[in-house]
């Protein structure tokens, strides 16, 4: 069964054919990181013009690198939330046309089902159930995947997201957007223990999260030695922020497969693809006896193969829509 698939929750415009939720054809991708870097952040108005302006070229191109055409073509599928409401609405209504124009069904997914799905596509013999740790820009969760479409929400953040966090602290040290990156290669000159840097707990619940505190410190630390003219070791406080976001993630999520009892451990998101984080996740799944999935770092940010892969499962499960489906800026992943 091939998919064509789209994903536009924020700022990268992407298209992929997927065969059977595991072979990828095709994936394409328009980023506009460079554009939005001149802001130190995503402007979504820019977003969602830019995303109107290539999807139509990229589709194209997805379809010519898969070797297919409309008769090729089984289904549509298409991120519908959440994300950045006029970025979704973009590929949304792109998809809801196509899907109409070839009389093919329409496949809602859900960008954060899809960010785990992604290790479907790296590791064929992985099957549900397992515990998911999806941590990104705008979203930072633990889940418990039953099966393919049987999620259920185990702990999240309560405030910020861990890749949000990132991208302020890198602006706080003087690093380009987005801050991913950058903070990885910074952290890496260092061993850190400079800076004592706050740890969250949610009472009542183990599993959830908080960065706000975290991401605040950072940004006080920095201004203090801007205003005082005391020197500020930009590569050690980086190394111990990742570190501190590495702490609130790694335990809970070793503590989930301890819950569920379920013996493999996936990541998923942009922040997966941090060097620190995978190191520390690699360590705890050893010591606990426990199969870790760590997605390649191409399959870690905004994709259409993830939605794609995604999106047979839906399929399969009997989930498509109509043209009526709308986009939602949030959404939850079990709904």
């Amino acid at each position: 069964m091939n998919i064509l698939a789209f994903e536009s929750t924020c700022d990268e415009t992407a298209v992929a054919v997927v065969t059977d939720g595991r072979r990828v054809l095709s994936d394409v991708i328009a980023s506009q990181a460079e554009m939005h870097a001149l802001y130190g952040g995503v402007v979504p108005e820019l977003a969602s013009r830019k995303h109107v302006e290539v999807i139509a070229a990229l589709t194209e191109q997805a379809l010519r690198e898969a070797g297919c055409g409309r008769d090729d073509i089984d289904a549509v599928a298409v991120a519908y939330a959440p994300g950045l409401i006029g970025a979704v609405l973009v590929g949304l209504s792109f998809a809801k046309s196509v899907a109409f124009a070839w009389g093919k069904p329409l496949i809602p997914v859900h960008h954060i089902r899809a960010h785990i799905a992604a290790n479907y596509l790296a590791f064929p013999e992985l099957e549900p159930p397992f515990v998911a740790l999806a941590i990104s820009g705008g979203n930072t969760l633990i889940a418990d995947v039953r099966d393919y479409t049987d999620l259920r929400i185990l702990g999240s953040t309560r405030d910020d997201a861990a890749g949000e966090c990132f991208d302020k602290a890198a602006r706080v040290l003087g690093l380009p957007y987005p801050g991913g990156k950058p903070m990885d290669e910074l952290a890496r000159q260092s061993q850190g223990c400079v800076y004592p840097l706050p740890r969250a707990h949610v009472d009542g619940a183990e599993l959830d999260m908080s960065f706000s505190g975290l991401k605040t410190a950072v940004v006080n630390l920095a201004h203090r030695a801007e205003q005082t003219g005391q020197p500020l070791d930009r590569a050690a406080l980086a190394r111990d922020f990742t570190k501190a976001v590495s702490g609130e993630l790694v335990p809970r999520a070793m503590r989930a497969l301890a819950l569920t009892g379920h013996k493999a451990l996936c990541a998923a998101g942009g922040v997966a693809a941090n060097s620190v984080i995978r190191a520390d996740l690699e360590d705890a799944c050893e010591k606990a006896g426990c199969k870790l999935y760590l997605p390649p770092l191409r399959l870690c940010g905004d994709n259409g193969a993830m939605i794609g892969a995604q999106g047979y499962y839906e399929f399969l499960a009997g989930r498509t829509a109509g043209m009526d489906l709308n986009a939602y800026a949030t959404r939850p992943l079990d709904a």
